[in-house]
């Protein structure tokens, strides 16, 4: 039998292709209900789900913790306070630090959002059996240890620069 996770003989066999594609087809219905129901993007939903978790942080650590670069996290915050989804508080010992929290129209949005992109989730694993969702969860986590692991040993990796998430 071919290993293709250790031995893959096209692309279609890379296990980073088959997770990207995993992560595209069903984010594919993520993005069209944000877009067709909620009038966002899927980065702004991004930056809105990463914020509801990190209340009062600032631009730099939700671009880190999204995963997203700084100057596309900056515009999409911009656009998410134009809409009164969020708000920037300057801390007043140093104003050119700025704090971002959920607005009360912006925890509604999360709030409703949210709940359907886990029941999309639940969905997608509804495939697997419970031995094989927790068997795959144990793989993830060990796979993205593997990754940090691989990062860290290349000091001079560059940070993600938001591949289209």
């Amino acid at each position: 039998m071919n290993d293709r996770i250790t031995d893959p003989h096209q692309q279609a066999d890379l296990l980073l292709y088959r997770l990207y594609r995993i992560h595209i087809t069903s984010a594919r219905l993520v993005v069209h209900m944000c877009e067709s129901e909620f009038g966002i993007t899927r980065r702004e939903w991004r930056i809105l789900s990463f914020l509801a978790e990190h209340e009062g942080a600032m631009s730099s650590q939700l671009a880190e913790h999204a995963m997203l670069d700084r100057a596309r996290t900056s515009r999409t915050l911009g656009a998410l306070a134009t809409k009164k989804l969020v708000v920037r508080q300057p801390r007043p010992s140093d104003r050119r630090e700025v704090h971002v929290f959920l607005s009360d129209e912006g925890r509604r949005l999360y709030n409703a959002i949210y709940p359907r992109v886990a029941a999309i989730n639940r969905e997608l694993a509804a495939g697997l059996d419970a031995t094989q969702r927790q068997q795959l969860d144990a793989m993830v986590d060990a796979l993205q240890a593997q990754a940090d692991r691989m990062v860290a040993a290349r000091p001079e990796t560059p940070a993600p620069q938001d591949g289209g998430d």
